[in-house]
């Protein structure tokens, strides 16, 4: 069967190949055809966007390819959109030959929700409405601010490539910084700046990566060193004064 696909469809198949993990969730019901889109995102979400660009859905991910540019060529050379998702689903299924990815973390109905809303919106304009619209948060407060001297800077608990704050207030001195994680996508916490090099734990599934460190006046950078994690937006500004 491999074969008889056409040559920008082989190349396609392999470029989308390194999809990551996925878990299963519950979703509200945006259906099309027998599949649920806001499942589908919310899976996607959780899992494929630490690795994976795909601009509807908000993830940054730089560890794998961008769906995007991965299917706009072959959607601009006319295969439909049906085609995406059988291409998709194939791969979570039986992803390519040296792909990190393994296979069949998400069967049945999940994996054709996860399949239908890539094939929805990858390489499509503007943002998603509706259901799918609220299917998963992201929004970032603006300042944490730390009372005596312990600071909480959760990460996202969609598994989005986030922090809960942009940025974060504290006093000088000793300084204890927790970032619990709800989500199964790794992350941890760690702090630079002003002689300060701190790494936390990578956590998952409720934990918390926890650091403490001595700072003075100034400023200094909070982010996730998973790789490609910082890349895809995970950091902030610590102010100390």
């Amino acid at each position: 069967m491999w074969t008889l696909l056409p040559a920008r469809l082989r190349r396609l198949t392999v470029s989308v190949g390194a999809l990551a993990a996925l878990t299963i969730l519950s979703g509200c019901q945006v259906k099309s055809g027998q599949a649920d889109l806001v499942n589908g995102k919310q899976l996607f979400v959780q899992r494929c966007g630490a690795c994976h660009v795909l601009g509807r859905a908000e993830t940054k991910g730089n560890a794998g390819p961008n769906l995007d540019q991965a299917f706009q060529a072959a959607l601009g050379d006319g295969f439909g959109r049906g085609t995406v998702r059988g291409v998709v689903q194939e791969q979570i299924l039986y992803p390519s030959i040296g792909s990190q990815m393994p296979a069949k973390l998400v069967v049945g109905q999940d994996a054709e929700d996860v399949a239908a809303y890539v094939a929805r919106v990858a390489a499509a304009p503007g943002e998603d409405t509706g259901a799918l619209a609220t299917a998963v948060g992201g929004e970032q407060k603006a300042l944490a601010v730390a009372r005596a001297g312990k600071l909480n800077i959760p990460a996202d608990p969609n598994g989005q490539l986030l922090y809960t704050f942009r940025n974060a207030q504290a006093e000088p001195g000793q300084l204890q910084i927790d970032s619990p994680n709800e989500a199964p996508t790794p992350h941890n916490i760690a702090l630079e700046g002003g002689g300060v090099n701190e790494l936390g734990p990578v956590i998952q599934n409720g934990a918390v990566s926890s650091i403490d460190v001595n700072v003075n006046a100034g400023e200094y950078t909070f982010y996730c060193s998973v790789p490609g994690h910082r890349a895809g937006g995970m950091e902030g500004t610590l102010t100390v004064r």
